[in-house]
């Protein structure tokens, strides 16, 4: 091999180091992901949002390998129901973490609804929010979480304090098809009472529940879940016609996360 070959030899191996260097780039430790779904009822906690009228709901989530997440998920509501806003913005972060067949999330939770408290549209009405930090556990298709107001809950007063327990299931059956279950406690404190339909008297606690069933797809996840509560609950549009928000109804859903 002459002096000119072995340059070119040279020349050509050196060329390949930065593509080689390149492509043993580290991997970044944040990642982002987002969700959008149609839901025929928007439920929390067992009771309609919506007026029992269809929400389009979606949000991203951005995490850090260490564990640490913020995310933002968003929903149209009934704009009677909350002195005006007809969205519900909720903004969260927290830490999650697995300890073997055990998991571990903290975090803190906003709920925001902007135009509440509109005193044109709703006289003597206020804004509307509510804050509340959690901690949750999992293992295996086993869920609890355990939320707690740190705020006027949902700015009703004097409730800071209100609790709220959530324990789920959901089982990954193969072939697509998913089965999940929920059982939810909610702790009412001052004055975030409920009165029910028919009822003079106010109540403090309101226990909610879920069975339902999934079916992926092409990325597509179609739901169908019986959703209800052990109260009779009108409010918002709701209210006008006396309508029962927080009896059972079936919700049925397709969504996708990217």
């Amino acid at each position: 091999m002459n002096f000119r070959q072995t340059t070119l030899v040279a020349a050509l191996a050196l060329s390949a180091l930065p593509a080689f260097a390149q492509s043993a780039a580290p991997a970044s430790p944040w990642s982002a992901t987002g969700n959008v779904g149609v839901f025929s009822d928007y439920t929390f906690r067992g009771i309609s949002q919506t007026n029992r009228k269809p929400a389009i709901q979606g949000g991203f989530d951005i995490a850090h390998s260490s564990g640490f997440y913020v995310g933002n998920w968003n929903s149209n509501i009934d704009s009677e129901a909350y002195s005006g806003a007809n969205i519900e913005m909720d903004f969260y972060g927290g830490f999650k973490a697995t300890y073997g067949d055990f998991g571990l999330d903290i975090g803190a939770l906003y709920y925001y609804y902007p135009g509440s408290g509109n005193t044109t549209a709703f006289p003597g009405s206020s804004k509307v929010d509510n804050t509340e930090l959690y901690i949750g556990g999992s293992w295996g298709p086993l869920t609890a979480k355990y939320f707690y107001a740190v705020s006027d809950f949902f700015s009703l007063p004097d409730s800071k304090g209100s609790q709220y327990l959530d324990l789920g299931f959901a089982y990954d059956v193969g072939s697509g098809f998913g089965i999940n279950a929920h059982v939810g406690y909610q702790k009412l404190k001052g004055g975030a009472k409920v009165t029910e339909i028919g009822s003079t008297s106010t109540t403090d606690s309101i226990t909610d529940y879920k069975i339902g069933a999934t079916y992926t797809v092409e990325g597509f996840v179609l739901g169908a879940a019986y959703v209800g509560t052990n109260r009779d609950l009108t409010g918002g549009m709701a209210g006008y016609t006396n309508k029962n928000i927080s009896d059972g109804s079936f919700v049925v859903s397709l969504s996708k996360s990217f």
